[in-house]
């Protein structure tokens, strides 16, 4: 409840406060973008933290799950990223995107493999994204699991239909980088 509380005090005082400072020819719209934008800020701040009731409260009010802040991430990427398994679980189960991409590619999965988050990774790999989603890099999730040498996750990539010797821009595959062999950046 006071989640609920607090979404209803953010509904109501954000517009009353973008009223009483701004300048002169203030119109509606101005006081729905600053609710809108303070929205956003207590939705992603709630899946950074892993805050339950207050993702719930998104959830049951249908705020749209893959919302995303100025760097592209969704609340599933910012869930995943800071191990809060609980939160992945429920916004996948509410239809959040789990093939999301940030600004640079990366998804919630490779996020999660990065920082060794392998329970919610594991999540993630069951998920109907396809194995070889590539980030801006050409890099993928496999090659994730075999750089930061996640074997357990590159297994069940493997068995989800990853190509192992794709290679991103650089020439690595998720082979190469797990015998440790990275290939140089060839310059332009």
């Amino acid at each position: 409840m006071p989640s609920r509380i607090r979404l209803i005090t953010a509904l109501l005082v954000v517009p009353l406060c973008a009223l009483s400072f701004s300048p002169r020819g203030h119109t509606a719209e101005t006081a729905d973008a600053a609710v809108k934008t303070q929205l956003q800020i207590y939705f992603f701040d709630a899946a950074r933290a892993g805050h339950m009731p207050m993702l719930q409260e998104f959830i049951a009010a249908r705020y749209d799950l893959d919302t995303r802040d100025s760097k592209g991430y969704t609340a599933l990427i910012l869930a995943a990223y800071h191990g809060h398994a609980t939160a992945v679980e429920m916004l996948l189960a509410a239809g959040a995107d789990a093939c999301a991409e940030d600004a640079r590619g990366n998804t919630a999965l490779m996020g999660a493999i990065f920082k060794g988050e392998l329970g919610i990774a594991h999540t993630l790999v069951n998920t109907d994204c396809a194995p070889d989603q590539r980030n801006a890099a050409g890099q993928t999730p496999a090659m994730y699991a075999a750089l930061f040498g996640r074997v357990e996750l590159l297994d069940a990539l493997t068995r989800k239909g990853a190509d192992l010797n794709a290679t991103d821009a650089a020439g690595n595959s998720a082979t190469s980088l797990l015998r440790g062999e990275m290939a140089l950046a060839k310059p332009q």
